[in-house]
């Protein structure tokens, strides 16, 4: 059973630490540019700011969420990138103390849902526990984002697994988004984590396999890093065209990041 308690301390302390990075920031800092085009540090924390009350509103009312969504879809290409638009243009104490209410009424409308409730979406509906999984991988994304942005580089923790999980149940999504038919078997997936333990997943007897460091495995799939410049081994040739198209994050096919980017 998923413990609904213990993804909540990982999301808690990921948005820490994402947190910790931006917290004593000159007011000014908030426009440097990050990796992905068009968006400032400032767009950065403005989509995760209003992605967790969206996700809030889904939680407490359901009906709200519905009527935000039928008033998007006119605009399902660009809502999102508005919104944080609009989130970048408030002055940083501001936009910094909107994400943290957030996060926390987020954290609070997740813990108080019923057993069995499953949440409106862009996709299909979501338990908590996969609504706090995602709010995880995202948190942890953009950061990296903020991370690369500020020349920063990360120590990386078990919080990993949650992003690695999402990003083995979204490989037939992502073929999906390409336009092509997902394999029919199950891949193995060994990864090495931060602290030297190995995570596995699907049949050990599996054809088509994927090997290296989760860190690896998580930019890969959250496109934050070209395949290219990632520690990262299939054996297969459907998992040698999954390292081409993974991707965990909801909407149309990434572009992702250029070969050397971050040399």
């Amino acid at each position: 059973m998923v413990d609904l308690q213990a993804l909540l301390a990982d999301f808690n302390a990921e948005c820490t630490d994402l947190d910790a990075l931006i917290a004593g920031l000159p007011p000014e800092e908030w426009a440097r540019p990050t990796p992905a085009a068009g968006w400032t540090i400032a767009h950065q924390i403005g989509h995760l700011a209003w992605t967790d009350e969206i996700a809030t509103l889904s939680a407490t009312d359901a009906e709200a969420f519905g009527t935000m969504m039928a008033e998007a879809m006119p605009r399902a290409l660009t809502f999102v990138d508005e919104a944080a638009e609009q989130a970048a243009a408030t002055p940083a104490p501001e936009l910094l103390a909107r994400w943290r209410r957030g996060r926390a009424a987020l954290d609070s409308a997740l813990r108080a849902a019923p057993t069995g409730t499953k949440l409106p979406w862009f996709g299909p509906p979501m338990s908590p526990a996969s609504m706090v999984s995602a709010r995880i991988m995202e948190n942890w994304a953009h950061g990296q984002d903020v991370a690369d942005a500020l020349g920063v580089t990360r120590t990386p923790t078990a919080r990993l697994r949650n992003v690695a999980h999402l990003g083995i149940r979204t490989r037939n999504f992502a073929y999906q988004v390409h336009g092509r038919t997902s394999p029919a078997e199950e891949f193995r997936i060994t990864l090495r984590a931060p602290d030297g333990d190995l995570w596995t997943w699907g049949p050990e007897d599996a054809v088509q396999r994927l090997d290296g460091p989760a860190l690896d495995f998580c930019l890969l799939v959250t496109q934050r890093r070209h395949p290219d410049d990632l520690a990262i081994v299939a054996d297969g040739p459907d998992a040698i065209e999954w390292l081409t198209i993974a991707q965990v994050f909801a909407g149309p096919a990434g572009t992702g990041r250029s070969a050397g980017q971050f040399a």
